[in-house]
């Protein structure tokens, strides 16, 4: 009995494994596929800026929240420790601009995308494919690749950096606040503080982590929404599991990102 148990737990862990491989596979499969039309040109201008647009509106209200916010908590954070220590607010700013630039800003901005943009772009790909859309697209002669996924790859790959850089200065725009009304320093004092210690560097680690984050956010999107299956039911597991996996993917990139782009000092 206990070695027939034994046999049903290996084969149903390696079937797990080799959906999972499987799964790894279409979706490099799909990627391939992508950057194959994209060098091609085949790019229809007109859905990839639909698609910027639509990015760049459904994230950038709660994008502004949600790192002003984060401004002001690492201000009001760093400020007190800093005057525990050294009886003074001293080095707020540069403290809230580096973790603001270097890490929460991407960090944070991609999270927001994931759940906000992700999961819209799967919910949008797998109702077609329960729909039979997509079937469609390949009985008249379109790839749904090239048509669908092609403006989405672009779109949130350029829109992403972008996004990025303005939740940095919002960020900092909050910790500013924070620093004048709370711990009597002066706006300029707080922005000469980043200016003078921050470089190009920095700013740039930033950005090229935001490049990869889109890739992973929009690489899993997509490849959930095209292998949708079951109906509604079917729309609302996938949506849920492309933001999962969006986001499991995105905060363990992170660490690797960073031992990368530290180890080319990129910083």
């Amino acid at each position: 009995m206990a070695i027939a148990r034994k046999k049903d737990f290996l084969n149903e862990l390696s079937t797990l494994w080799t959906r999972r491989l499987e799964g790894l596979g279409s979706a490099f499969l799909m990627t391939m596929e992508t950057f194959k039309w994209i060098l091609r040109g085949k790019i229809s201008a007109k859905n990839t800026i639909d698609q910027m647009f639509e990015i760049g509106n459904r994230s950038m209200p709660i994008i502004c929240l949600t790192s002003f916010c984060m401004g002001m908590v690492l201000a009001l954070q760093s400020g007190t420790a800093l005057t525990n220590m050294f009886n003074e607010p001293v080095f707020v700013g540069m403290l809230t601009g580096f973790s603001i630039v270097l890490e929460l800003g991407p960090l944070i901005t991609a999270i927001v995308v994931a759940g906000r943009v992700g999961a819209a772009i799967t919910a949008e790909l797998g109702s077609m494919k329960v729909t039979e859309q997509l079937d469609a697209l390949y009985t008249l002669g379109t790839s749904p690749v090239q048509y669908l996924a092609v403006p989405r790859f672009i779109a949130i790959i350029f829109t992403l950096p972008f996004l990025v850089a303005f939740a940095d200065v919002i960020g900092i725009l909050g910790g500013c606040l924070v620093s004048v009304s709370t711990w009597d320093l002066s706006a300029y004092q707080f922005m000469s503080d980043i200016t003078n210690n921050m470089g190009w560097r920095s700013v740039v680690h930033g950005l090229i982590k935001s490049v990869f984050y889109a890739l992973i956010i929009v690489v899993v999107a997509c490849y959930k929404g095209f292998s949708t299956r079951g109906g509604a039911t079917g729309v609302g597991k996938a949506v849920t599991s492309a933001v999962m996996y969006s986001l499991v993917c995105v905060l363990v990139s992170d660490y690797f990102l960073t031992l990368v782009l530290v180890w080319l000092k990129i910083k």
